[in-house]
Parts: C-alpha cells; sequence; structure tokens
C-alpha cells in the first residue's frame, strides 16, 4: 500500500560546461521562496537536484556526475555591489554526504557566468554589440572577488562555437579570457596572500612527517608541496592516486596540517566540514608524460607539472582557482612552484595536468616587503548544455 506524497517541483535552470566542470545555474529568483536565502533548505534543495548524498557513488537519481568536478550548482543573482553586473554563488555538492561547501570559488565554471549573465538578461542591452565582447564584472559572493568575464558576441548573442581548445574538454568551443582580479585573500596572520608570512614553511604532517610548503590564497587556498617529497614525479594520472586509500589518506593529512597552518581551521575534526578548500597540489620539474587522452606531453613544451587534489580525489585535469594560485606562486621567485618551473620572474608559466596542458599568468609586486598580485588570467570555454527546468520531489525543503 502506497501513501500520499507530494508531486515533484519544476524549477528553471541551465546546465552548463564552463571549463573543466559543469553544473547547474539558476537565477537567485526562480528558486523557491524557503531556498532563496541560505541555510538547510537551499544546501537541502541542491543536495537533491545533485542526487546528494549517493553511498553508491554515482548520483544517478540527480543531475551530479559523480566527480568533483560535476558536483556543483551556481546562484545567480542581481549585483549586491556597484559596477558589478551579477552575483555568483557557488556550491560544491559532497557525493557521498549531506553537505554543501560554500567555503571557495569553482574557476571553471565562473567562465559560464558571463554567458550565463548575457542570456538571462542580467547585462544591459545597450553594452552588447552585434559582434564583438562583451566584459562581464562578476562578484564572486563566495570570497567577495571581482571576476572579469570577456564573452564574445556574434549577431547580439554570446558565442559558444569555435576552434578553442581546452584539455580536458573533449570538443572545440569559443574562447573566453578569464581575468581574477585582486585573486589573494588576504586571510592569515601573515596579513598577505601567504598567510604564515613565508614562501616556504616546514609543515607538519602527523603520520607523514615534515615537508616543505609554499602555502597560499590566491585564486583558492591551497598547500603546494614537491612531488618528490610524497613519492611522486608529477606525471601521474587519476588511477596512481585514487585508487591508493593509503595515498588518499596520506594527502588529506597534508590539506589537514596545512588548513590548520593557514588559519583556515581551528580543530582537525573542523575538516570534515571544509572539503573544498585548501586545495593540495603537489609540482614536479617539466617531464615527458602521456596524458589522459594518450597525448604525449612533451617536456620541452612545459615549464613544469602540476597535479592537484579536489574533494579527496586527484582531479581529472585542473580546477580554475587552483590554476590562479599555480600562476600566482609561479610569479614569486623562491616558492617550490616557482622552484619547479625553474626559478626567476615569470609572468606567465605553462604547466601539465593529467589531461593535457595550460597556460596561466599573473601580475606580482613585492610591496612592504610583501607579495601582492593585481590580477591572474587565463582562457576558458563554456557552453550551454541543457536549459528547461529541474525536479525535485515536493518534501525535499
Amino acid at each position: 500500500m502506497s501513501t500520499k506524497t507530494p508531486p515533484q517541483i519544476r524549477i528553471p535552470a541551465t546546465y552548463m560546461r564552463g571549463g573543466t566542470s559543469k553544473g547547474v545555474f539558476f537565477r537567485l529568483q526562480d528558486l523557491p521562496e524557503a531556498a532563496q536565502v541560505p541555510g538547510p533548505a537551499r544546501d537541502a534543495l541542491l543536495l537533491r537536484v545533485i542526487g546528494s548524498p549517493d553511498p553508491y557513488g554515482k548520483q544517478t537519481d540527480g543531475m551530479g556526475g559523480a566527480t568533483s568536478s560535476t558536483s556543483k550548482c551556481v546562484i545567480i543573482a542581481p549585483a549586491s555591489v556597484p559596477d558589478h553586473d551579477v552575483d555568483y554563488l557557488y556550491g560544491q555538492v559532497s557525493i557521498d554526504s549531506a553537505f554543501v561547501d560554500w567555503s571557495g570559488n569553482c574557476g571553471n565554471l565562473s567562465t559560464a557566468v558571463g554567458p550565463f549573465a548575457i542570456a538571462n538578461g542580467f547585462v544591459p542591452a545597450a553594452r552588447i554589440p552585434r559582434d564583438g565582447t562583451v566584459a562581464v564584472r562578476v562578484w564572486q559572493a563566495n570570497i567577495g572577488k571581482t571576476i572579469i568575464v570577456h564573452v564574445p558576441v556574434r549577431d547580439g548573442q554570446v558565442q559558444e562555437t569555435g576552434d578553442f581548445e581546452l584539455d580536458g574538454v573533449t570538443f572545440p568551443a569559443a574562447e573566453i579570457v578569464l581575468e581574477f582580479i585582486d585573486p589573494s585573500d588576504d586571510e592569515g596572520d601573515g596579513g598577505s596572500m601567504f598567510p604564515t608570512g613565508n614562501l616556504v614553511d616546514d609543515l607538519q604532517v602527523p603520520g607523514v612527517g615534515t615537508l616543505k610548503a609554499t602555502m597560499i590564497t590566491a585564486g583558492i587556498p591551497t598547500v603546494f608541496v614537491d612531488a618528490a617529497a610524497i613519492g611522486y614525479d608529477g606525471t601521474e594520472l587519476q588511477p596512481a592516486i585514487n585508487e591508493d586509500k593509503a595515498a588518499l589518506a596520506r594527502l588529506e593529512a597534508i590539506r589537514v596540517a596545512g588548513a590548520l597552518r593557514m588559519g583556515l581551521i581551528r580543530a582537525p575534526e573542523e575538516a570534515a566540514t571544509r572539503q573544498h578548500t585548501p586545495k593540495v597540489a603537489f609540482v614536479a620539474p617539466a617531464r615527458d608524460y602521456v596524458a589522459s587522452s594518450g597525448r604525449h606531453v612533451a617536456a620541452a613544451d612545459i615549464d613544469l607539472n602540476v597535479r592537484a587534489m579536489s574533494m579527496g580525489k586527484l582531479h581529472h585535469a585542473m580546477m580554475g582557482t587552483a590554476s590562479v594560485a599555480i600562476a600566482t606562486a609561479a610569479a614569486v621567485p623562491g616558492t617550490l612552484v616557482n622552484r619547479a618551473a625553474g626559478g626567476g620572474l615569470r609572468e606567465a608559466v605553462r604547466f601539465g595536468h593529467p589531461s593535457g596542458t595550460l597556460r596561466v599568468g599573473a601580475a606580482v609586486a613585492s610591496v612592504d616587503g610583501q607579495w601582492v598580485v593585481t590580477k591572474a588570467v587565463m582562457s576558458r570555454s563554456a557552453r550551454v548544455l541543457m536549459d528547461g527546468a529541474v525536479r525535485v520531489p515536493g518534501d525535499t525543503l
């Protein structure tokens, strides 16, 4: 005998790829009233949309793709600060637990915010040329930073197709240039983008030992360590890490130790409620390897290799926010990232990641004895995959 249950509710939404991620985009005004403000109702809604928590780890009953790169939601609203077009709020949805992490940004999905804002009327029509580029000024509400998304326009509409190729994405699309303005969080006792006040620290990691680490807050809080110090050479692909439970535990221990040292958490157990940040990445000098697509990446074509962890797993390519951290750290002489790239002053680097390569740049300067970054720049692409409405059971909220 079945019990009477409420019907599903429809919520207008757009499913978009941005960079090497994809997620479900909402206008704030389209969310059920209870979910229009932060809190348990909003989290419950996004968890159900994505299909979490899923003990099977597949997110079959939702829009998620069973990876950290595809378990994401975005809420777009009119700008709350002057001289911006939209507010962009990002939720990283856990796959196997009932948790949405609001502690950081997704650099990849930042790419899609510009096209979404234009298509949904957040940018005045007078600023949209028939053919050209629109600079969409985005307020990243999670971290309080400005991102300028340069969106190509053709015949008055967002241009999505093109010949720009992004490693980690199967098909080419139109190039979108991102500028992350003043991307440092300026948190921690150091009062700068290096929260400890040092370019390199001795990080004591329980069960692992003492590691040299560069901890930086540019783009997203990130802990960089040398690949060789943890038994790697920087050419690893996902199976080498993600199928090794001991390796995952060691890398999580590094993340927790870094979070404590950076002042992001006060006790180790708090790390479970802050899974999205900080990131852990390991760096190594340039070396030949075969990417996950089977393409050969030559050491001569890159400056260094970088591998990064996202939500407890090795990322299939590179997070956009971590790319900002890489660009910034590479530009500061003496960091582990800079050393892996060969040292010296560097305005841009091309690094190897599991899916191929990426070129990123940053503008940094030493001011009153502290390093500051004014902006980081990279190219990505974005595309609408589907729009319409998502449905969730009426008793979700």
